[in-house]
Formats: C-alpha cells, structure tokens, sequence
C-alpha cells in the first residue's frame, strides 16, 4: 500500500477508494476519535492554571462508539502506509478531526498532508488531491477554543441548573436560545390586543381599501370612528391616480445550512435534525446505477457562494433546456459577518444530475429533499420574473382608496420554482379604457381586526433567529434545537412553548449570568473564534478573559442562588410521615421522602402491564414494551422463549397471507412481514 486515506464517514470510503484507484487505501475514522477528559478541576479536562491546556482522551463508549480498537487498527495501517492523507470534512470540526488523527498516530509533518474537497465526485475528489496542504493549525484552534467553552459552560452551568432547579442541562447557545423562547412567550401573555378598523369599497370587478386622508396615512381605532367616515362618503369615487409599471423579482439565493432546513421545515414538514441527516446521505453518495456518487455539495456551511465551473454550466444547461433569455447571475448576499466562505453553497453535484432521472434510487424523503435543493440551485441562476403592476388611487371627499394588482408577464426563475414559491395575478379592470373618471361603489364596510403579538417560534423561525443575531452555527443548528426538545423545558408541537421548567431554568440563569448567556455575548464570542481562525489573535487570551469573567459569577449564584423547592405529590411517606416530594435524576423524576438524608425512602413505580392481543406464534399475549431510550414497541410477554415483537401496535386482526399480526401505521392497517 502506497498512500493511507482517513475520512470521517465509513460510507465515503468505498466511493473516494473507488475513485482514486488501486494505489490508495480509503478507512474511516467515524467522526472523533478522542475528547476532553472529565478529570481535573470540576472535570472540565483542562488545566485552568497552564492557559487551559487540554486533556484529551480516546472516546470510550459501547460497541462502535469505543474508538480504542478503532485507534490501535489505524495505527497498524499507518506503519504499514508510505503516505498519509486526512481527508476529513471541509470546515473546523473537520480540521480538528484531522488534527486529532494527526496526534493519536503520531504522524510527522513529512508523513502525512492534508486534502479537503466540497463534494464527492470523480472531478472533485481527483482534482482536491493535486491541492494537498497541511493542517491548519488556526482553525483547529478555533475549534479547540469553542470545545472548552462548551465544555465549561455546559458543565459549570449544568452543575447549577441541577443544584438550583428542577432541571437537568444547559449550554452555551442552548441556553440562549431557550432565553429567545421565553422571552417571546412573556410577550404573548402580556400582550394587550388593540382594536382597529379597515373600510373597504366594493366595485364591479375589484375592491379598494382606504389608505389616507388629504394626503396623510389614516388609522381607524373605533367602530364609531369607521361608521362615521362610511356616512361622509358618496357612491361616486374619483379616479385620481393609475399607475403601472414593470417590476422584476429576482430568484432567491442558493441554500445555506439555515435556509435549506428553514425551508425544508416550511415546506416538506422536516425537523431540522431530520433534514441533516437526509443532507448527510445525499453529500456522502447515492448507489444510481453503476455509479456511486454524492449528490450534493458540503451540507454544513453559510456561504451562498457558488464555483465558476458549476455556474458556467448552469447557464450552458438553462440556454439549452428553457431559452437564453432564462439565463441569469449568480447573486452575491450583503451579509458577510461572520461567513465561512471557504466553500461553496449547498448545491447539486451536476446540474444534469435532475431530480426525475435519480428518483428510483431515493427515498421518497431523499428525492423531495434533492428536489428542493436542485430546484433552488437552478432558479438562483436564472433570470428574473417580470411583473406588471398597477396601483389605482380612488379619492372620495378627501379620503383615498387604493387598490393594486399584478401579472406575471414573464416567469423567469419561477419556470423551476414555482412549486416553492407562492404565484398569483391579481387583476384589475383596464382603467386606461374606462370612458368615466367616476366610478360607483355598491358597497363599503368596516372590517373588526385586532393587532395581534409576534408568533411563537418555529424550528424554521428559531434556525432565523440564531443566523440573524450571529449565535451558533451551521453544524450546530439542528443540535440545539434537538438538545431543547430533549431537556423537557419546551413544548413542541409545531411551535416552541417553554414548560414551567423551562422558565424555571431561564429565569435563574438570566439571576446571575445574564451577562454571558444573552445574544451579543454569544454572537461577539462567535466572532472572536473566527479571529483565532484567522490567526489575529491567541487563543487562551479569550478563554482567560472568560473565564476570569464567568467563575465569579458562578461562585456567586452558587452561594446567593435559592433552591427551589421540590414538587408535592400529596402523599405521605410511609416510614417517616414526612411529605413525598418529586425529584430529578439521572434517569427523570421519581417520587420520595422530602426529609432526605434523614429518610431515603423512594417509592417505587409500578409498572402497568398493557394487553394487546394473543400472541400468533405462541399463544401468549403480546403487551406494550419500551426499549432502555423510552420508545414503545410490542411484544410477547413470554420472552425470551418467544421474540415475536412489532414496532407498530398490532390491531388484533391476523394476517391471512403469512399468518401475521396486522398493525396500524398512519390510518392503514397492513402486515409488516409481507406488506398486504
């Protein structure tokens, strides 16, 4: 073996090998293969007095997650390589992987280079290996300096969260993301809604609205105040103003991290977690005939930058499948704070590669995935839509109505994107033809609104958010939102509502580090990594003046902080007589003794067995289930001599093709062994 290949992914592998022949062996790392250790002062794994040094170790877990064998294997592959190269992902998080590999296996400078590419295709991968480097050092600085903060913050943070509420967790952005949620909830419950009024007149072919009187915008408080403009008005109306124009809408921007699962969720319905994990299969490569090869570009990333050779194709395919006139530009975003522009916007692999001549290979949430994606790609290098518009001013004894409208006269982008985006013509009468300058209304009426609060959020309005103020980032918006979810302390059900335990945590984090866990922190501290990437600045230096900020505070929150007090249940403790009070674990909450220490008593759960129906291969019967992670399944209640299980809850009726149970699975019932 002539050159050793790591990347991260074991389902690159094949495909990277595949492409650059028999001189390369390609093996994975399975994404980290070490991690801060939790020893030393309040088990951060760093040495506070030594510049915060970090204290790594190989990560330890069960099976596939216990990267010691994994380590001790890629050693023995390196001795027995000429050349080493780490092909790790394009962005921090990768660099520091390689870096990680580069230490755990000893590689020398002269023993190792470093190769990145932002998709997976022949051209791509062939084309990154002629532009080898070295590790950045930088950037896994950068990464290395976010990792300790994480570290710190989540565990001092937690320890304080768990002493002084009822909750669990906390984090860095995490908790600041929480502090969004309920500060618009607060908003919602005091908002006061205000009564307003709008009058409309009623035409033969269109309606107006009243915008002003004598030239000044007009506000209408009261039913009594619209009654009384509707008694002033006549039936006539003056034609006092018509005005068209041509308008062009141009296409949106190719995908960033945070617009594709925006959209995803708006659209296709996918939690953000669900539609990164899709990405990931589509970047790492798709079996399409013969052929394996990633769909999309690097799915991580805030760049809507796109490569010269895939525009110029581009343009070469929209000449030739809709017209030159459908040709446009890549568009640039005004907003560069805090881009990584190292690479490129998500985009498909080929623009030849369609939707409709991959679909066999996908999923049904793969395809409409790549669909959304192909589409927004396309559109963002065609030419503008042309709209013509038309606004007519109505004046009536001083008070002006307005009514506008509009036609697509030319479709431009929305040839590929109309599926995405919300199309109508609004039209009105041709008034260059009217005879009369006066038109009769048939009908005026006052319309009751209230003004209405700020939504709540949404996974799509949350991921906004976040970019907006400049917290968190593309790799970790998904991961946050997930980490929310978990920790009981929102509700999701399609909006964020944060639980009583989501204020509690909130409100005694925002006590005492109020000035660390809010938006400008966060979003100053995102910066400040990006000038230790830069190289600008040295990397301690900004852990040192956090820290010396942060520690006072905790030790202060931990002495002045109340706890709050435990929960009641109603019932009594038999050994003591003292009340049972609900508490918090490792494993969630359970009832005891609130004189703990004095009294350990816990009460025990009992556990409530579920009937469903007979067993078909024992005669048993099957009962509910919950796996060790809560998820409920069926099965036999006489295992293990019987292991008959379902995921889905059977309905009782056997199946009479294979002899099966039937299950129910969104409002159809069908057997999961032979699907009729």
């Amino acid at each position: 073996m002539k050159n050793l290949v790591i990347v991260e992914s074991p389902s690159k592998s094949h495909t990277i090998e595949k492409y650059l022949g028999n001189d390369y062996k390609v093996l994975s790392s399975m994404g980290h293969i070490r991690d801060l250790k939790t020893t030393g002062k309040y088990g951060l794994g760093v040495d506070l007095d030594d510049n915060f040094k970090p204290n790594y170790e190989i990560i330890k877990g069960k099976g596939r997650q216990n990267k010691s064998k994994l380590v001790n294997d890629l050693k023995k592959e390196c001795k027995s390589a000429d050349h080493v190269i780490l092909a790790t992902d394009p962005d921090r998080e990768g660099e520091a992987i390689s870096w990680h590999l580069k230490e755990v296996l000893g590689l020398k400078d002269n023993d190792y280079d470093r190769v990145v590419f932002n998709e997976i295709t022949e051209n791509a991968i062939k084309d990154a290996f002629t532009h080898l480097r070295k590790i950045d050092d930088d950037l896994v600085k950068s990464q290395e300096t976010r990792r300790i903060l994480d570290r710190i913050i989540g565990f001092l943070l937690s320890k304080f969260v768990m002493y002084k509420t009822k909750g669990k967790h906390a984090g860095r952005v995490q908790s600041v993301a929480l502090k969004l949620i309920v500060e618009r909830e607060r908003e919602i419950l005091s908002f006061v809604p205000e009564e307003f009024y709008k009058i409309e007149a009623d035409f033969k072919d269109f309606k107006a609205e009243l915008k002003k009187y004598k030239g000044k915008d007009i506000e209408i408080k009261s039913k009594v105040e619209a009654d009384e403009i509707i008694n002033t008005l006549s039936n006539a109306y003056n034609i006092d103003n018509v005005e068209s124009k041509e308008k062009h809408q141009a296409s949106e921007l190719p995908f960033t991290t945070s617009t594709m699962t925006q959209m995803a969720s708006n659209r296709l319905g996918f939690p953000a977690k669900k539609t990164m994990s899709i990405a990931q299969v589509l970047y790492e490569g798709i079996d399409i005939g013969s052929e394996r090869v990633g769909l999309i570009s690097y799915m991580r990333t805030d760049s809507v930058r796109l490569s010269d050779v895939f525009v110029n194709d581009t343009k070469k395919y929209i000449a030739a499948n809709y017209g030159k006139e459908y040709v446009g530009y890549a568009k640039t975003s005004k907003k560069t704070e805090n881009v990584q522009d190292a690479h490129e916007a998500i985009r498909p692999t080929s623009i030849y590669r369609t939707p409709e001549s991959v679909k066999k290979y996908l999923t049904p949430e793969q395809y409409k995935l790549y669909s959304l994606i192909y589409a927004r790609t396309l559109a963002s290098l065609m030419s503008d839509a042309i709209i013509n518009t038309t606004t007519i001013d109505l004046e009536n004894r001083g008070y002006i109505f307005r009514a506008s409208g509009q036609i697509y006269v030319f479709d431009g982008y929305l040839k590929v994107y109309k599926d995405y985006k919300e199309v109508k013509d609004v039209i009105l009468p041709d008034f260059a033809n009217y005879k009369s300058k006066v038109l009769v209304c048939s009908n005026v009426k006052a319309i009751q609104h209230f003004t209405e609060p700020k939504p709540r959020y949404t996974e799509a309005t949350l991921i906004k958010e976040m970019e907006k103020n400049g917290i968190g980032r593309p790799s970790t918006y998904a991961t946050i939102i997930d980490k929310l979810k978990e920790e009981d302390v929102v509700i999701k059900d399609k909006k964020f509502i944060p639980t009583n335990l989501g204020f509690e945590v909130n409100d005694k984090i925002q006590q005492c580090f109020s000035s660390i866990i809010n938006v400008k922190y966060t979003s100053n501290m995102e910066e400040d990594l990006d000038v230790i990437a830069d190289g600008k600045i040295i990397w301690h230096k900004i852990l040192n003046d956090f820290w010396n900020s942060f520690k006072p505070m905790y030790d202060n929150a931990l002495k002045e902080v109340e706890k709050s007090a435990p929960e009641e249940t109603g019932e009594y403790c038999p050994e003591c007589g003292k009340p049972l009070v609900v508490r918090h674990g490792k494993y969630g909450k359970f009832e005891a003794c609130s004189a703990y220490p004095e009294c350990k008593y816990i009460k025990k759960e009992e556990k409530k067995i579920v009937e469903i129906c007979d067993c078909p291969k024992c005669g048993h019967k099957i009962i509910e289930k919950k796996t060790k992670k809560g998820k409920i399944f069926y099965g036999c209640n006489n295992y293990p001599k019987c292991s008959y299980a379902l995921w889905d809850k059977p309905t009782g009726e056997i199946c009479k093709t294979c002899g099966g149970l039937m299950v129910e699975k969104k409002d159809k019932v069908y057997c999961p062994e032979c699907e009729k």
